[in-house]
């Protein structure tokens, strides 16, 4: 699993605030603790004051015995400071620093690998972003409905729409429940208003939260990244180059609207180096489009259409505009 580098930076930032939360909210407590109940303050000092002394005495010939002293002080203060913590009215545990995460120690990781603590961060800042971009905010397979797609066959074509749309539907359920290396690379194309942004979100959502690393992004955003990547002198550019860099190292990438964005030699070739960087390093991508498989022929050269139509599962929408029908409704 290829984690997305922008998100899991944030992840981080979430992580740290949770522990820089939790710190001030011991050093109220304590705050408190002390006001109420003076001695157990002198408790705390007298603890840390053995906790020196057994370091102390450590390195010494003859420091089994003191040693021993010692600890059986410590237990002794703990008791008393226990107590007083309660009999102020506290709970015994009250300004006890205890971890967040028991099993990382609020650090998100167990030696090299990512607690579950961090990896469930990831997963919720990686959600909240695609939700962010996604048009509606409610695309999920449960609320995509059939209902709007015509039940009698378009003219030039052998079964409905509704019937196309729930194949396409099946095919898009499969795909998102079963992602990992062996999975097509997916080509949605038809009019506007047919669905390919909506169901692309419903498995970008499916795919990121079993743990999969998703970027969604316009066409015409991606190739403006490149070009400020490439020609633009600014003070971020190692920033611009991380933002290019996720879209060819993510698990999954989505590029929405292509052909909406003004075609020139550089967008071509960004979009093959896109594509086939993509292929070789067998990462997947799904691309939406509302021009057909000839127009996209006539405007971006051989080397992509061989690679789409060789590499990728072409999945036709057509229909009336469910768009316009909703607002109806």
């Amino acid at each position: 699993m290829a984690l997305d580098g922008k998100i899991l930076a944030r992840a981080k930032v979430v992580l740290e605030e949770r522990r820089r939360k939790k710190e001030e909210q011991i050093d109220r407590r304590i705050k408190e603790v002390y006001a109420k109940a003076p001695r157990v303050n002198e408790l705390d000092i007298e603890l840390r004051a053995t906790m020196a002394e057994l370091v102390g005495v450590a390195i010494r010939a003859d420091a089994a015995l003191q040693i021993d002293d010692i600890r059986k002080k410590n237990l002794i203060l703990q008791d008393e400071r226990r107590k007083e913590i309660k009999n102020a009215g506290f709970p015994e545990n009250y300004i006890d620093d205890e971890y967040i995460c028991v099993n990382c120690h609020d650090t998100g990781y167990i030696n090299t690998k990512m607690c579950e603590c961090l990896e469930d961060i990831y997963k919720k800042e990686q959600n909240a972003s695609l939700s962010s971009l996604f048009k509606l905010g409610n695309e999920t397979f449960e609320t995509f409905s059939l209902s709007y797609y015509n039940d009698i066959p378009a003219p030039g074509t052998s079964i409905s729409p509704r019937r196309n749309m729930d194949v396409i539907y099946e095919i898009c359920m499969e795909y998102a429940g079963k992602f990992g290396s062996r999975s097509m690379n997916l080509f949605f194309n038809g009019a506007p208003g047919l669905g390919k942004t909506f169901l692309s979100a419903c498995i970008a959502r499916v795919v990121a939260d079993n743990g999969s690393s998703v970027v969604y992004d316009m066409a015409s955003s991606i190739f403006a990244k490149f070009e400020d990547a490439k020609f633009i002198r600014t003070d971020d550019l190692a920033g611009l180059r991380n933002e290019t860099r996720r879209y060819m190292e993510c698990d999954l990438l989505i590029i929405d609207d292509l052909g909406t964005e003004m075609t020139t030699a550089f967008t071509i070739s960004t979009l093959y180096e896109i594509v086939n960087t993509r292929l070789v390093t067998n990462k997947k991508t799904i691309i939406n489009s509302n021009l057909t498989l000839g127009e996209l022929n006539r405007r971006y050269s051989e080397q992509i259409m061989s690679r789409l139509e060789g590499e990728y599962q072409v999945l036709t929408f057509y229909g009336d505009d469910i768009r316009k029908k909703r607002n109806v409704v």
